[in-house]
């Protein structure tokens, strides 16, 4: 099944499954989207989707200055 063919609301509804393995490749430091959806394998538009989802529920947290390449990089927010 090609990837570009999901819907958004399939896509969307992965973001909890799809948290730890964000977290897990922002544990070495902070990350373009590019560069999470290279270490995990998914495509980059997918991964845009779940980088929003886990920033406007406070999971991430964008670095203010942008990487080299013109992409904000996302680092992991500390949650208590």
């Amino acid at each position: 099944m090609s990837t570009l063919n999901r819907s958004v609301r399939e896509v969307v509804r992965e973001e909890p499954v799809m948290r730890g393995r964000i977290l897990a490749a922002l544990a070495d430091g902070p990350r373009t989207v590019p560069e999470i959806a290279s270490t995990i394998g998914s495509p980059t538009h997918e991964v845009l989707f779940w980088v929003m989802g886990m920033r406007r529920y406070g999971w991430l947290r964008e670095v203010k200055a942008p990487a080299e390449d013109g992409y904000f990089r996302y680092q992991a927010e500390d949650r208590a």
